[in-house]
């Protein structure tokens, strides 16, 4: 039985359809058909043109979303949006906040300080994900993406008051626990509320976000940077700022409403975390398995989840020898042209980066649902390993890369983050789902946390900022590997 307004496939005992939402009339038995003769089986609207896999092909793609769906997508990508501005807020500020923290003996080591305040918070950022992921597939994930939102605006603006070293990395590993959870709650929304024809161009929407937050963030440091409306503590004021997502929880109670999938698949214990699992689908297990435990139990699951982590670490890997080290590579090079405020380059080239990556991001979802998940795969590394020595070895001036910023953007940081929104989604169940996906994203972080407290040790050690990402680079390599035993999920729907 096909759902008359989105065309989705349904079992006949379906009353509603788990994709749209739209009332589905009983399906008449056999008996019934027999005996009304004309009159039962004359139909009540012309046929749905749909293709092999049971989509209508006469239709938009936005054509089936509603007030619903929208509201979904914007308390999801509100949330993400002030996770971008939190993440590059703490960047921005880190110079005067040192400054007006460290004792003089400790901005000696400055570097150092700084390195491990942005990684204790992606530690946190890594943990809280994990922790939250999992909760979400217990508790829902409408109600842990409102206690993330809560505790890391909170703690956001707690940061505001730090006023030694030690209290300010308490606040980062906190805030980085607490907004951890707020992306995998959010994908999981949209990929089990979002009709199948939308639901890969929501979930780019939503990845969007992170951009957005980043060029917020960068916007309003360049408005109060020079004025210093307080001083030396001016700094303060982008944290108190990044408390005011609080507000939104008001809006996600209100305006965002639960996933139906999860719910049923909770309801009818499908435990299940794939498929194609060994385990029974049918809801004969009463006690429900830890859920990080059952993506590792079935060896398909267990396959599906260590490939996307590796192709995971992969992108963090590759982001961190290409966007963490562009300003310092591009501010060193506009101090060799002499160019006035040397530094300022830098900052503008990371701004076109990450418009570059704005841009792939809203793109993403129309591109897999093009290319196929893994052709898209197999096109996001093969960009980010050909830019890589264009832009650390073919690109000699700042003029040069500022038009080869965001391409570079695009591919690694656009791109290479977009496919974790539209594919593992789609190789897991609902009772599963925001477990794997957290695991998939927030795992790597918790290999990664530790490159921005070596990267000066990186940098050195390989002979320059040019020669550590080239070589970190080549870890891109490994992208054009693993996809190759991944399967191709596009136009199949989602599991479970």
């Amino acid at each position: 039985m096909l759902c008359a307004k989105c065309g989705t496939e349904l079992p006949d005992e379906v009353r509603s359809c788990l994709q749209c939402g739209h009332a589905v009339a009983a399906t008449p038995s056999t008996s019934a058909t027999e005996a009304g003769g004309a009159a039962a089986t004359s139909p009540v609207r012309a046929p749905l043109a749909v293709d092999e896999t049971g989509r209508r092909t006469d239709q938009h793609w936005y054509d089936d979303l509603t007030l619903k769906h929208w509201n979904v997508l914007l308390g999801s990508f509100l949330g993400w949006v002030f996770d971008g501005y939190e993440s590059y807020a703490l960047i921005v500020v880190l110079g005067p906040a040192l400054k007006s923290l460290l004792s003089a003996e400790q901005l000696k080591s400055q570097a150092v300080w700084a390195g491990l305040a942005i990684g204790i918070t992606l530690l946190g950022w890594g943990a809280g994900g994990l922790i939250g992921g999992v909760l979400a597939d217990y508790i829902g994930r409408k109600k842990m993406m409102m206690y993330s939102v809560f505790l890391y605006a909170l703690l956001s603006g707690l940061t505001a008051f730090s006023f030694t070293i030690g209290a300010l990395l308490v606040f980062r590993f906190l805030t980085g626990l607490a907004m951890g959870s707020e992306w995998s709650t959010g994908i999981s929304l949209i990929n089990e509320t979002w009709p199948e024809r939308a639901r890969a161009k929501g979930a780019g929407f939503l990845q969007s976000g992170f951009g957005w937050g980043t060029l917020l963030a960068a916007g309003l440091w360049f408005l109060i940077a020079d004025t210093k409306p307080f001083g030396f503590d001016t700094w303060r004021l982008m944290f108190v700022f990044g408390a005011i997502p609080a507000l939104f929880v008001l809006y996600i109670r209100k305006g965002v409403d639960e996933s139906e999938r999860w719910k049923q698949a909770i309801r009818e214990k499908r435990w299940a975390a794939t498929e194609v699992s060994t385990q029974s689908n049918s809801g004969g297990e009463s006690k429900r398995p830890f859920t990080l435990t059952e993506i590792f139990r079935d060896r398909e699951s267990r396959r599906r989840v260590l490939l996307a982590f590796g192709l995971s670490v992969t992108t963090m890997i590759g982001w961190y020898a290409v966007a963490s080290w562009l300003a310092l590579f591009t501010s060193s090079m506009a101090v060799r042209e002499g160019l006035p405020r040397a530094g300022s380059w830098g900052a503008r080239v990371a701004m076109l980066y990450t418009v570059g990556a704005i841009v792939a991001y809203l793109l993403s979802g129309f591109m897999a649902d093009a290319m196929g998940r893994r052709r898209f795969l197999l096109f996001t590394f093969v960009g980010s390993l050909i830019l890589t020595p264009i832009t650390f070895r073919f690109t000699g001036t700042v003029a040069a890369m500022q038009f080869v910023a965001p391409l570079n953007g695009f591919f690694t940081l656009g791109c290479a983050y977009s496919w974790m929104a539209i594919y593992p989604a789609e190789l897991f169940t609902s009772s599963v789902r925001s477990t794997a996906i957290s695991f998939i994203f927030n795992a790597s972080r918790l290999v990664a946390w530790f490159f921005p407290i070596i990267a000066g040790t990186i940098i050195k050690s390989f002979g320059g900022v040019s020669n550590a990402a080239m070589i970190l680079g080549s870890v891109y390599i490994l992208g054009l590997i693993l996809p190759w035993w991944m399967p191709e999920t596009q136009g199949k729907g989602l599991r479970g």
